[in-house]
């Protein structure tokens, strides 16, 4: 195998001595490992273009990627396995679509799953220009719908995606990938992006905990509570920020077996249980007011799981219990825990059932039936603070009846 271009000397660190390192050589062993380890990998990541005749390493942003090759094989300076320049063949490969205002979070999980596994990943943006996303991180995109390579699966995150459901250029990209792929994984509010683009017509599917409801709004589209993300078969969509890793680990056990994912999961230090039940729209706290407003207040702790819940809230104002206690009790009865931003759906049955005030009650009973069918009862207690006599702790908890 001959090599067509060679790094100098004055570049410094090779790809091998970056691999004898650290990190470097975890890097080197799994991508090795992924792409040797067992036969459902081996013909994932068979060379199908045979007749190309340039190849390179997969980037790492070393020098060893200035190197090309005439045949297939293994990089003989970092003994990595060769891709052809032209896309073609080689491990399976995931667009990802970036722009302003993306959650870093919603790709960089997934993109770590498919990276651990060998994968390929690139980015891809409506134009080449630095992209600014959602906590003020800046990145360049790899490349434009107009020269993005072919992938084997699409990945849409989420963040600030509702300035571009009408953005025609962007949906349509996301409808001609999609006929592409093999697979489409979205990310909390990348839902909306699939929705807008037809994808989620007739399927159940799933977003950030708060905007599930909306997904109704798309044509014959069942919005799923409760779950990390939801498999309609081709299309899968995650909820919120980390489920994304969960979705895309799910999608490499797919693609590749449980024990492959499961090796992945490890390789992250990441707990991953695909038959998990915790998920963020499936908390109690959806039926506590998640603040006291008309209150000078702050939260000291908010815990609990599906079936109970309990907050508590250090109030500075109003200055007395009985004060304090008429306003959970407003506060109390105006909640419907509701979820959507255009048409919010409560997830309680009719309004709670407070019990009786009294003059000098510190406490608040109350009972609710939520959109199950299922009965919850409520209590809530207002003691002053033991390290400031003049502030107060509101204690509010719920449980589920059995």
């Amino acid at each position: 195998m001959k090599e067509k271009s060679k790094s100098t000397a004055e570049e410094g660190l090779t790809r091998r001595s970056f691999m004898k390192g650290g990190a470097g050589a975890v890097i080197a062993a799994s991508c090795l490992h992924n792409l040797r380890a067992s036969p459902s990998m081996l013909k994932a990541h068979v060379f199908e273009n045979a007749a190309a005749k340039t190849y390179i390493c997969p980037p790492c942003g070393l020098p060893c990627d200035k190197l090309t090759f005439d045949k297939p094989g293994n990089c003989p300076n970092c003994g990595m396995t060769l891709v052809p320049l032209d896309g073609e063949g080689g491990p399976p490969k995931v667009a990802i679509l970036v722009f302003n205002g993306a959650e870093l979070i919603d790709f960089a999980g997934p993109w770590e799953v498919f990276g651990t596994a060998g994968f390929l990943v690139h980015t891809v943006a409506e134009t080449p220009e630095s992209l600014t996303l959602v906590f003020g991180q800046k990145m360049i995109p790899d490349y434009t719908f107009e020269n993005a390579p072919k992938a084997a699966i699409l990945l849409v995150p989420g963040g600030g995606v509702f300035g571009y459901l009408k953005n025609e250029k962007l949906i349509g990209w996301i409808q001609d990938k999609s006929k592409q792929v093999s697979h489409v994984i979205s990310v909390c509010t990348g839902a909306f992006l699939l929705g807008q683009a037809g994808l989620l017509s007739g399927q159940k599917a799933t977003c950030t905990s708060g905007m599930i409801e909306d997904l109704a709004g798309f044509p014959n589209t069942q919005p799923v509570y409760g779950v990390r993300y939801v498999d309609s078969g081709k299309v899968i969509t995650t909820g919120g920020l980390s489920s994304g890793i969960d979705g895309a680990i799910h999608l490499l056990s797919k693609m590749l077996g449980k024990g492959e994912a499961q090796r992945v999961a490890l390789a992250m230090e990441y707990r991953w249980d695909p038959d998990a039940k915790w998920a963020r729209s499936a908390m109690a706290d959806k039926y506590l007011p998640a603040k006291l407003k008309g209150a000078e207040a702050k939260i000291i702790s908010t815990e609990g799981d599906t079936d109970h819940w309990e907050t508590e809230f250090l109030v500075s104002q109003p200055g007395s219990s009985v004060e304090i206690v008429a306003l959970l009790r407003q506060r109390i009865a105006a909640h419907t825990a509701s979820g959507g931003m255009y048409k919010p759906v409560s997830h309680m049955r009719g309004a709670p059932v407070l019990s009786t005030a009294s003059a000098n009650d510190s406490k608040i009973r109350w009972k609710f039936t939520d959109d199950q069918g299922r009965d919850w009862s409520g209590l809530g207690l207002v003691e002053p603070a033991p390290d400031d006599k003049s502030k107060f702790i509101a204690t509010l908890k719920i449980a589920r009846q059995s």
